[in-house]
């Protein structure tokens, strides 16, 4: 080859792996050539020109012929073939040509001749889509491309060809027509996996792989323009050494290459490495294509630093009575704060017999809140010390353990406050009749000052007293009525009657104890009885002369109530206008005896409880007799309301139905 201006940057290119040209042009066999027929193609490029040369290699005993008799030879091409009239030798393009188009590619011969015929090409790239990429010299067989072709695109086209007459007739063919397009280093490689992240422990061995990289090269990955090789070109920060990792060139491992004593997350600026990564095609010559990419390594905390509190002894003083954190305990910890290896765990390990001490760690800061979960006593202990050990939520490595500065000791100090005086019992019972004289004693409470170091005198007073019924004596705590207790007042629930007592001491400011009293009522016969309806309307011509069923109740309980005792007052006059019949212990129906005339009539009623001694109430019902027509009433005369007739019986009431006793 020569490009007649010195050959400069001249590169051969051979379709067959198995080959090579060296730069003198020498063509050299990479393995055992072990059969005869060798057909393959060279393709040289220079900065100036570029050309393809068609090689044959045959056996020794074959005698060289013409072109036109070793194109007969039966696999000679290394491709087997039908002998035919067409002979059609694969065609090598190489991608990303040059203009001048359309270019000549190859050639298509006819053993047979193409007087009187012509030659037709078709297939993908010619009259498929992408149509009009190749085309042939109809008399010459001349195959030319039309424009620059892209490997990554299309790798190979698969053309037919023909030998037809000029009527398109087919006369021998089609035969297979191969062209495949030569690759060109014309792809950078690609990082696409990104982002890249890796972890490793700290500590860990020399030789540690941390990740891979692994770049893409759409070029043929059978030649060196995809034969990729990497390197660190970057390590960000550079200390403790400049040389952290290493990347294997072929598989792009990356590795540590320090000692696991600079690996210590501890000590370096940054938990947080960044390498910039190279992928050079080319086998990693200067030549080649190279992308760039950045990968990120992590250096991961283990727990190789206990903690350790801040100092030996802590002191916290609080208020007997009161709850909640009295002090927070420091520790400091050189692990990560974003793991187990740094967040602290907390255990009270003396000193807490009663459990009045609890203790929880600050997820914020780490530290240690001691709280008081019991009041604590000042008359029992004015002081308590608590040992305190802390540990990692992680355990430790195992060639760490804790040590004397993972304990600490609380002094707690209990200061003395003024405690109000305490009523033994509370809430304190007791049960009294209803109605009992005024000034009757009720109870005599008692009350203490727990505060038995500063001997304080009480006094007792009224708190809350909802209906005014009592007094409290205020040295000696004696209670009594200042009124009749009535169990049927509504200030008492469920029988039970609630008011509320002081008992105050002398300390400066003095303090206050409330006492609860719960007074149960028994229930006295001292309500009568009431009557319901006193109201009764009946037609002056009703043939029902069941007038109205009266009911009875009592706001007293049991036995001081039902079962109800119901008569009629002594009747005047010669007859007997009316009757009343007991239906059960609480109801009764009165029923008149004959028709009566218009007007209004009041009829006497006693109804008596079964108490001991029994109560009576004396009570008239009144009883109105209406003219009824076409089912209206009128008790006009009676100065009574128009109602309707179906109204007549029962008066608004439902018969209840209660048994008889």
């Amino acid at each position: 080859f020569d490009d007649c201006k010195g050959n400069n940057k001249l590169n051969f290119e051979v379709s067959n792996p198995d080959f090579k040209v060296e730069r003198d042009g020498s063509l050299v066999a990479l393995k055992n050539i072990s059969e005869a027929g060798r057909a393959l193609f060279v393709h040289a490029r220079s900065e100036h020109a570029e050309d393809m040369a068609e090689i044959f290699i045959v056996g020794p005993n074959e005698k060289h012929g013409a072109l036109k008799e070793i194109f007969k030879i039966e696999g000679n091409l290394g491709i087997p073939r039908q002998k035919r009239a067409i002979l059609a030798t694969p065609i090598l393009i190489p991608e990303n040509q040059r203009p001048p188009f359309p270019r000549s590619v190859g050639k298509v011969i006819s053993s047979e001749g193409t007087e009187g015929a012509k030659f037709r090409l078709s297939g993908k790239g010619v009259d498929q889509d992408p149509k009009g990429i190749f085309r042939i010299n109809e008399i010459s067989g001349d195959v030319s491309v039309t424009r620059a072709l892209d490997r990554e695109a299309i790798a190979n086209y698969e053309l037919e060809v023909e030998v037809t007459d000029f009527g398109g007739k087919t006369i021998d063919g089609p035969v297979r027509l191969d062209i495949s397009v030569i690759d060109q280093n014309d792809n950078r490689p690609m990082f696409k996996e990104g982002p890249y992240v890796g972890h490793v422990m700290e500590g860990s061995p020399t030789g540690t792989t941390v990740m891979r990289m692994t770049a893409f090269d759409a070029d043929d990955s059978s030649t060196d323009n995809a034969l990729l090789r990497y390197n660190i070109l970057k390590q960000t920060p550079t200390k403790p050494s400049p040389n952290m990792f290493y990347i294997d060139p072929e598989k792009g491992d990356i590795v540590t290459v320090v000692s696991p004593v600079l690996l210590d997350r501890e000590t370096m600026e940054t938990p947080k490495y960044e390498l910039v990564i190279e992928a050079k095609d080319m086998g990693g010559l200067d030549v080649g294509l190279t992308g760039t990419a950045t990968a990120t390594i992590l250096i991961d905390d283990k727990n190789d630093h206990p903690p350790e509190f801040t100092k030996k002894e802590f002191q916290a003083t609080v208020k007997e009575g009161v709850t909640g954190v009295i002090v927070n305990l420091t520790v400091g910890d050189r692990d990560d704060p974003a793991t187990g290896a740094w967040r602290a765990v907390y255990t009270i390990i003396n000193g807490n017999p009663g459990q009045s001490f609890e203790i929880h760690t600050n997820p914020q800061t780490n530290e240690g809140m001691l709280s008081v979960v019991k009041p604590l006593d000042y008359e029992i202990s004015a002081f308590h010390t608590l040992l305190i050990k802390v540990e990692n939520e992680d355990p430790l490595i195992p060639d760490i353990a804790y040590g004397p500065s993972s304990t600490a000791t609380v002094q707690i100090t209990v200061e003395d406050v003024n405690e109000g005086p305490v009523f033994h019992p509370n809430p304190m019972t007791v049960t009294k009749q209803e109605n009992i004289p005024v000034g009757s004693v009720v109870l005599t409470v008692n009350a203490t000052d727990p505060d038995t170091l500063q001997h304080q005198t009480i006094r007792y007073s009224v708190y809350k007293d909802p209906a005014g019924w009592l007094e409290i004596n205020p040295t000696n705590g004696t209670i009594g009525t200042t009124a009749i207790l009535d169990r049927e007042s509504p200030y008492v629930q469920n029988n039970v009657y609630t008011a509320l007592f002081l008992a105050i001491d002398s300390g400066n400011p003095p303090a206050t104890g409330t006492g609860t009293l719960h007074i149960t009522l028994e229930d006295v016969n001292d309500n009568v009885p009431s009557l319901y309806p006193t109201l009764a309307k009946v037609c002056e011509d009703a043939k029902d002369l069941r007038v109205v069923v009266l009911g009875a109740s009592d706001k007293d309980l049991h036995p001081n109530t039902d079962p109800f005792k119901f008569e009629l007052s002594k009747q005047s006059g010669p007859e007997k206008l009316w009757r009343i019949t007991k239906l059960n212990n609480t109801h009764a129906q009165v029923i008149l005896l004959q028709n009566l005339k218009k007007a209004n009539y009041n009829i006497p009623i006693s109804v008596t409880d079964s108490g001991k001694p029994p109560l009576t109430n004396n009570t008239e019902l009144k009883l109105q007799v209406c003219s009824c027509k076409k089912s209206k009433m009128d008790c006009s005369a009676t100065d009574a309301l128009h109602i309707s007739i179906t109204l007549i019986l029962l008066s608004l009431f439902s018969l209840f139905c209660k048994s008889f006793p």
